[in-house]
């Protein structure tokens, strides 16, 4: 079963979920403006009973070749279930000729203390309470500092259970066009990936954030 944001789809008790954000955020900024854009509009994300189902297929190829795809992420385990998600990312961006996008540290922090933030929290959103928002998370690990120019994107999702793996958090995420075009844009060259053991909802599972980046 899937349970985008915003939709509850009927389920039985211990029934895998997941749930990913219902607009991904993204800004960018020259030297000389820093305003925060949010092009995709904050709106409930509605799954298709068909789509839903095709979540829960087998992972497919690409899971095949990403070491630790199917795994279900523990304090143990973590660094190796976070090098599977950018694994998997990283071929769906090769299968279209896109570049890699490479590991980095500030925008790892930002993504980790935000998944944290929603587990201990309880809460799912881009922004946290009180207000603040994906950008001024990152830009408090100092990514943008003396950038001349940058631009930012973010995903959210969360799973339990079965769900939780990396590779059925991709495969959410490629299925929501938002989210994909995040995943697919050509000018982010850097992410970071940041996974906490559980849920918003206080489920047995975990809650990932990927912050994409560029900045020159």
């Amino acid at each position: 079963m899937v349970q985008p944001r915003g939709h509850q789809w009927p389920s039985h008790p211990g029934a895998p979920t997941t749930r990913i954000g219902a607009a991904p955020s993204s800004a960018k900024a020259g030297a000389r403006d820093h305003t925060e854009v949010i092009p995709v509009r904050r709106a409930t994300l509605i799954v298709a009973p068909l789509l839903a189902a095709a979540l829960l297929l087998p992972a497919g190829a690409d899971a095949a070749t990403c070491a630790n795809a199917s795994a279900i992420p523990a304090v143990a385990n973590s660094a190796q279930v976070r090098d599977s998600t950018l694994c998997l990312l990283n071929a769906e961006r090769r299968a279209r000729g896109l570049p890699a996008l490479r590991n980095n540290a500030k925008l790892r922090l930002a993504a980790t203390r935000h998944s944290q933030d929603m587990v201990n929290r309880r809460y799912f959103d881009h922004t946290a309470p009180g207000g603040v928002s994906m950008v001024t998370r990152v830009r408090r690990t100092g990514y943008t500092k003396a950038a001349g120019s940058w631009a930012l994107g973010e995903n959210i999702a969360w799973g339990s259970g079965s769900l939780s793996t990396p590779a059925r958090i991709v495969r959410a995420w490629m299925h929501s066009s938002g989210h994909r075009a995040n995943i697919l844009d050509r000018e982010f060259r850097e992410i970071g990936i940041g996974i906490a053991v559980g849920t918003p909802e206080d489920l047995d599972g975990a809650t990932y954030t990927t912050d994409f980046g560029t900045h020159g």
